[in-house]
């Protein structure tokens, strides 16, 4: 199985372009959350139409997961949480997102809204807590943020991260997160894109502006994740223990050439 990451698009709307150019050579495309751009002089109402309909887009070429991400928060639940009520929306297309679950094979991933509040963080322990038990071969979860205490959320002078994630992390032992919302994290002394808790591969693609977003492919059945960005491209072995620096590549793997 191939999957595509990229995250923190924020409107780019080239960056949409590319990766429904790209959609149809991957079994999974996963968009990590903030789709909208909230400092953005483009109202959020008249975003989010725009954003549904390239999501719908890509959903013509392949299976979509798209989470939310602190961007996208629009509304309020009734305990007075933030929330992204609009990716309802993005389910009635046939998307996968906020609080869903996805099997592929036994490939179980399982997508988990941003959260603002206890409810909300209660609401995705208890989702995680689920979806635990489902029989699996592996687990992928998506969500925005990456952990607290990772290079994947180095912002250049501290850590961004989410210490819930990372405890989350330590009890349920997921195969993968994939995250995004740090923008810097791959592109400072300090950070990466790759890094592994345990058992766990955690990767955030970053953000770079132009036409072709910073992106991450893996492919499971080769065990390889190849990060792509304009500072270059990393490739790491998903049965090697992580060792830094990351090999650098000068031309994409065979299996992206296919």
């Amino acid at each position: 199985m191939k999957c595509l990451l990229v995250s923190d698009l924020h409107y780019a709307l080239k960056q949409y372009d590319w990766t429904a150019e790209v959609a149809a050579d991957y079994d999974v495309v996963i968009v990590g959350g903030d789709h909208l751009d909230i400092s953005g002089h483009v109202d959020g109402r008249a975003q989010m139409v725009v954003i549904l309909k390239y999501l719908q887009r890509l959903n013509t070429h392949t299976r979509v997961i798209a989470c939310s991400g602190n961007h996208d928060l629009d509304s309020r639940n009734a305990d007075g949480e933030k929330v992204a009520r609009w990716m309802d929306r993005v389910r009635r297309l046939g998307i996968h997102t906020d609080g869903d679950s996805l099997a592929v094979g036994d490939i179980l991933f399982t997508v988990c809204p941003w959260w603002d509040g206890p409810s909300t963080r209660e609401a995705v322990a208890d989702q995680l807590a689920r979806d635990a038990a489902k029989p699996k071969k592996a687990w992928i979860w998506v969500y925005h943020s990456p952990p607290e205490g990772s290079p994947t959320s180095w912002g250049g002078n501290r850590s961004y991260g989410d210490t819930d994630l990372t405890g989350w992390i330590e009890t349920f032992k997921p195969d993968i997160v994939l995250t995004g919302h740090i923008h810097e994290a791959p592109f400072k002394d300090g950070g990466s894109w790759a890094d592994r808790i345990g058992q766990t591969w955690v990767f955030n693609a970053g953000r770079q502006i132009g036409p072709t977003p910073t992106h991450v492919a893996l492919h499971l059945g080769e065990r390889e994740a190849f990060w792509s960005s304009q500072m270059g491209s990393e490739l790491v072995d998903l049965n090697a223990p992580l060792v830094r620096p990351l090999p650098k590549v000068a031309s994409v793997p065979a299996w992206l050439r296919s």
